[in-house]
């Protein structure tokens, strides 16, 4: 697997800014959030938000291919949720899989959609109209590359799993023929590892 700062950084640095929490006792239940949703109950939806919006927006990045444009799409991707919670079907798949699917689909439209190439010369004005946030993102690319390539690469790929492709911790633990509880250490030290390596 190639690493590309540009396009899964931003999700990982949002996930390292919020503060340290321990490991979820049970895992989060998608169906029940969303039937909440679907009631009206707004509590539902930032639950969803807190649980996601990182890896969701992982996904949006390796689509979208630009920062401001996958939080878009996140943002457009959570009215959607709340909006149609109510037509998840659990006979169609799993509550967690259309969440994120509802998130891939909108990225796909918008490239579809919005293929754009930047005219000679707004690329300088762009940069310069840059954010604070913009510019710590790009700042902080190399550093989150080069704490990454530090981990050990079983370690460095749980957490791209974990924070880039959504998958579950069990997910991940099947995926690299590795148990459950050794894919719950690794990614908890590697955590603590690339936060102090950001410090």
């Amino acid at each position: 697997m190639r690493w590309r700062p540009d396009l899964w950084v931003g999700a990982l640095i949002m996930f390292l800014r919020r503060k340290p929490r321990s490991l979820p006792e049970a895992p989060f239940d998608y169906e029940a959030c969303l039937l909440a949703c679907a009631r009206g109950d707004q509590r539902a939806l930032r639950r969803l938000y807190e649980q996601d919006s990182s890896r969701l927006l992982g996904v949006a990045l390796r689509i979208a291919r630009d920062k401001a444009l996958a939080e878009d799409i996140v943002h457009d991707a959570f009215i959607k949720i709340w909006r149609g919670a109510a037509s998840f079907d659990p006979d169609r798949g799993s509550a967690r899989g259309w969440v994120f699917s509802v998130t891939r689909h909108l990225a796909l439209n918008f490239v579809r959609n919005h293929h754009r190439e930047v005219p000679l010369g707004e690329e300088h004005d762009d940069l310069a109209a840059a954010d604070d946030d913009a510019v710590e993102f790009s700042a902080r690319s190399g550093q989150i590359h080069h704490c990454l390539e530090q981990l050990d690469p079983a370690r460095r790929r749980c957490i791209l799993h974990a924070y880039v492709d959504g998958y579950s911790q069990s997910e991940i633990a099947q995926k690299l023929d590795t148990p459950l509880g050794t894919v719950k250490a690794w990614i908890k030290r590697s955590l603590a590892a690339l936060r102090e390596c950001m410090a």
